[in-house]
């Protein structure tokens, strides 16, 4: 199966996902986030620089249990254009 690309509205929502996680993390270790998400140092460095705008569902809720993030709460920064939109 063949991935489309990501259009540029999915490419903006993924750096707004990585700027509120890197926000998130504050002056907590990258390392030791990234170890609580089940994930890789890289591929956090990744998601919260944007070089990584679609993540997979199961990275973003480790990154929101090991941050103590609710969930809805990336939902809603993900989608925050879509929701301007329509207001």
């Amino acid at each position: 199966m063949v991935r489309l690309p990501l259009s540029p509205e999915q490419v903006e929502a993924g750096r707004r996902l990585g700027r509120r996680l890197r926000t998130a993390r504050g002056e907590r270790d990258l390392g030791e986030v990234a170890q609580g998400a089940g994930i890789s140092p890289e591929t956090l460095r990744k998601i919260e620089s944007g070089r990584m705008p679609s993540p997979a569902f199961g990275t973003v809720v480790g990154l929101a249990e090991a941050l103590g993030i609710p969930l809805a709460e990336l939902a809603d920064v993900y989608r925050a254009e879509r929701v301007a939109e329509s207001a």
